[in-house]
């Protein structure tokens, strides 16, 4: 019912007086109430696993068959169901290292770091831990993003990366590292080169200088050198320094004689009348080239774990004559399990899946 004031509104004990504002004020408050409860009625919950006991053999085998069906999270949950219902077991063990390998193939970065970082602090000398280092700076590496944005994953994926081959530097994980590595620099020299670039077009060629020389200085294998030495030519010219200009000219040409950056540096000084002694040579030697597969990762290329009947063959090379004594391996738990008339009986192993993927990782 309509008033001068306001309206009325039939409420508990009769009729209530609002000012029209008020009102209003009431209407909207009611409604959003009404759409929030409707998306809360709405928001489905992630399904989880009703915790049943279960063999730890079937536990497993279905985390490994969610597996070669990419079903990542539904792996996770199996995977996870094994750790809990059997935590002392073998293949709970396992199961963490597995865990972090789903987590990676799902993109969830953040938790496959943690799961390989839970591996390395339980299982420090077991032969599985060189992977959980691979795998952990195998996320760090994907998580590189393009030049022109904040390079902190590019500094963590090359400290994990080196980690990796200098622990185990006869690995297959290390030949893998190595070649990331070689990415990585090229990734860290690329940021240098974006920003000497930016200071040589805002005319501050002094900032710009310095920025091409760390490039020369600590990455000078990149594929980033030979432009970096021909923009040390052009900023030397730009403030007089004709000596400096020739000099890295030189260098470039001594190296790089067939590459196109050495062809623009020798036009330039001999446009300046400086014309250099070496001539560009087509058949010459060019400067490196690295793939750029930031953004665009394969993880098929990716190194699967390790197979627990044929561990990989790897050298530490740091002291871990500590974590080796304090880690149980299978081998001497099963040889312990077998002395003794009241040993406990050995749990026999979980059936291996025939899927494609836990066929190729030896599980």
């Amino acid at each position: 019912m309509n008033a001068a004031a306001g309206v009325f509104v039939k409420g508990y004990q009769g009729l209530l007086r609002l000012s029209s504002g008020r009102a209003v004020l009431t209407v909207l408050l009611a409604a959003s109430l009404a759409v929030s409860g409707c998306s809360m009625l709405g928001k489905k919950k992630k399904p989880t696993l009703a915790y049943e006991e279960r063999p730890v053999d079937l536990l497993y085998n279905a985390g490994a068959d969610r597996l070669d069906r990419h079903q990542w999270s539904e792996a996770v949950d199996y995977f996870r169901e094994v750790e809990r219902q059997h935590p002392y077991s073998e293949w709970a063990r396992r199961s963490i290292l597995m865990t972090a390998y789903a987590h990676y193939q799902a993109n969830d970065y953040a938790e496959a770091i943690a799961d390989a970082d839970q591996f390395i602090a339980l299982y420090p000398g077991n032969p599985s831990t060189p992977y959980a280092y691979y795998l952990k700076a195998i996320c760090y590496f994907e998580q590189i993003v393009d030049v022109g944005r904040d390079q902190a994953s590019t500094s963590e994926a090359g400290e994990a990366l080196r980690e990796v081959a200098k622990r185990y530097p006869y690995s297959e994980y290390a030949a893998d590292a190595r070649l990331k590595l070689d990415m990585v620099q090229d990734q860290l020299a690329g940021k240098e080169m974006t920003i000497g670039r930016y200071y040589l077009r805002a005319g501050d060629p002094i900032g710009a200088i310095g920025r091409f020389k760390t490039v020369i200085d600590k990455y000078q294998t990149t594929s980033h050198t030979p432009e970096a030495l021909y923009r040390l030519v052009e900023a030397y010219l730009t403030i007089g320094l004709v000596q400096e200009a020739k000099e890295n000219g030189a260098v470039l040409g001594y190296n790089y004689p067939g590459d196109p950056w050495y062809q623009a540096a020798y036009q330039l000084l001999t446009s300046k009348g400086y014309r250099p002694a070496v001539a560009p040579n087509s058949e010459g030697k060019r400067g490196p080239h690295f793939p750029n597969p930031f953004g665009h990762h394969d993880k098929s290329t990716t190194l699967p774990p390790p197979s627990e009947n044929a561990p990989a063959q790897t050298t530490t090379v740091s002291d871990t004559t500590t974590s080796e004594a304090a880690t149980t391996t299978s081998a001497d738990a099963s040889a312990g399990a077998s002395q003794g008339p009241n040993a406990p009986a050995q749990q026999p192993p979980p059936k291996k899946p025939t899927g494609f993927v836990h066929g190729f990782l030896g599980l």
